[in-house]
């Protein structure tokens, strides 16, 4: 039960009834992250993330590099995100687009983005437990050292969110593979939260999750039909030692679902 406590979640455009709906079931503090949507309005991410801080959990916004026009919009963001939510920790990450702006990657933003100054005091940063589909497995390990140093030197305290996978086998080998490089932040393990298998499947084409995707249709073609949940992952990382790691759910079958999943999680009453 030790892995499955101490989670988060993350939620797309929330609205006040589903924050209202979640800050009822979720435990005083926990982290909710507010996806980066591609095109939405930065006074948005600004109200959600302060109604979250309202209702007594912890914000934590997405900053996608590559999305950011110019520094003083980002400045102006996250001065939003201090004087209104209170804002202490983010996910900076690079977008999966072309960077049209002065930030090409999450690392830049860690260096040259005064998160320090502007009151952040912890950052997440990726994790690929199957790997990127555009980024090649050596610049994915060096970017994460080069994430980790920039962090630590700006002051930051850092934290590895990962990707979701499907596959119990490639997350504890991805995590004994970062202990045994020396890399020792603590990681929030993505997993999908449960949805409809067709939903999770289409989300892992789209993420590129190809291997986790294989071991899911293998799965439904034995059977696995309605909605499916990551109770193989837990119940794999919770036997798997002390690899400094927690769950983090995709709310793909929706945020308050999640919430209520992950509850009952962290309470074992989730059987694998």
């Amino acid at each position: 039960m030790g892995f499955s406590q101490n989670f988060s979640l993350e939620a797309t455009r929330p609205d006040a009834a589903e924050i209202a709906a979640v800050a009822a079931i979720l435990p005083a503090g926990t982290p909710v992250y507010l996806t980066a949507v591609p095109g939405a309005d930065p006074r948005a991410q600004i109200d959600a993330a302060a109604a979250l801080r309202k209702a007594g959990l912890e914000p934590v916004v997405h900053i996608a590099a590559r999305r950011i026009a110019s520094a003083a919009e980002l400045r102006e963001l996250l001065a939003g995100l201090r004087a209104e939510s209170d804002m202490k920790r983010l996910l900076i990450i690079g977008g999966d687009i072309d960077s049209a702006g002065p930030f090409p990657d999450a690392l830049s933003v860690i260096q040259h983005g005064g998160l320090r100054e502007a009151g952040i005091e912890e950052i997440g940063i990726g994790g690929y437990p199957e790997g990127h589909p555009r980024i090649p497995l050596g610049r994915l390990e060096a970017a994460l050292d080069q994430k980790i140093a920039a962090a630590r030197a700006a002051g930051l305290g850092v934290t590895i969110v990962s990707q979701f996978s499907f596959s119990p086998e490639r997350v504890v080998a991805w995590l004994r593979k970062l202990r045994g490089c020396g890399i020792t932040v603590p990681v929030k393990v993505g997993m999908a939260g449960p949805a409809s298998v067709t939903g999770l499947l289409r989300y892992a084409k789209r993420c590129g999750v190809s291997a986790s995707l294989r071991g899911l249709m293998s799965s439904a073609g034995r059977g696995l039909i309605g909605h499916a949940g990551p109770d193989a992952i837990l119940a794999a990382l919770e036997t798997a030692g002390d690899l400094n790691a927690s769950p983090h759910y995709f709310s793909f079958g929706g945020t308050v679902e999640t919430a209520r999943y992950a509850c009952e999680a962290a309470a074992g009453r989730i059987a694998a």
